[in-house]
């Protein structure tokens, strides 16, 4: 009899917290906008603490492994999406332009659409499935495994030891990345329209140098570096929490967190990609 009515007393509770059938979508709502706006807080945190700790001792050498890691190891998918990026974009923008009788301005137009979007866009993206999703199962994997707690035994900083030199690293190695991109989607552009389809060489490149401007480059760049604090704090982050999954515990919540890192990221860098260029313009 206790048990039984044990069972009646929490099924009443779990009617009463579930509430009326009218109410549940709203509820469902609300605690979804809750818990993005606490991981927001969070997150934020989370980079403020790791912002803080970058100036500390001996981050430089941390710092120039994580360059190499997300940087130097980036830059062979870096460079083949661009160049083929490039060479996409000369063909559209040739045909297309012909039309109108506007073929000189292909150069400029593939140039523009590489510094000012697809660039920083394409980079961010790319370093996030190949570098960013590998960064949250390291972390995710030290977390279950208490490596990280060891850290903590040892009373040494986790987010300064851990966090800080990718951090700091990203936000070197993105916009350096973006100019080779930017540089070899221009060269891509040039093979499509001149080598292949015989627009004239001179026209392209004085296009380029006619209508591109250093204000664009300045705001690809600005884009890239925002792109690098979004996927280096978002992977990180989801990495270090991965043991606070209510979804899954032990590896398969270090793959989940992985997942969630990817399409968070990448769906945060089209969003503030829209901001930042409704700011700058």
């Amino acid at each position: 009899m206790a048990a039984i009515e044990n069972n009646m007393t929490e099924s009443d509770k779990t009617s009463k917290e579930q509430g009326s059938p009218v109410l549940r979508p709203f509820t469902f709502i609300g605690r979804t906008v809750m818990d993005w706006v606490n991981s927001i807080g969070a997150a934020a945190i989370f980079l403020c603490l790791a912002i803080l700790t970058i100036l500390g001792r001996k981050q430089l050498f941390k710092t120039i492994q994580q360059i190499f890691y997300i940087g130097a190891k980036s830059i062979t998918i870096i460079m083949l999406v661009s160049l083929f990026t490039g060479m996409v974009l000369g063909l559209q923008s040739y045909h297309t332009l012909l039309k109108f009788g506007a073929a000189g301005a292909v150069g400029s137009l593939v140039s523009l659409s590489l510094i000012m979007e697809l660039g920083p866009v394409l980079t961010a993206i790319m370093i996030t499935a190949r570098a960013g999703s590998a960064i949250t199962a390291e972390i995710g994997i030290q977390r279950i495994s208490e490596q990280i707690d060891a850290l903590h035994t040892m009373r040494i900083n986790p987010i300064r030891y851990l966090i800080s030199p990718k951090i700091t690293a990203a936000i070197i190695s993105f916009p350096l990345l973006t100019a080779v991109f930017d540089l070899v989607g221009i060269l891509g552009g040039y093979v499509s329209a001149v080598v292949l389809l015989g627009l004239n060489g001179g026209v392209y490149l004085h296009s380029i140098k006619t209508y591109v401007e250093i204000s664009d480059i300045t705001n690809g760049f600005t884009k890239s570096i925002v792109f690098a604090v979004i996927v280096a704090t978002v992977c990180c982050y989801q990495g270090y929490f991965a043991h606070m999954r209510k979804d899954s515990h032990g590896a398969q919540a270090v793959g989940l967190a992985t997942t969630s890192a990817v399409v968070t990221s990448c769906v945060l860098i089209l969003v503030s990609d829209y901001v930042v260029t409704s700011l700058l313009a």
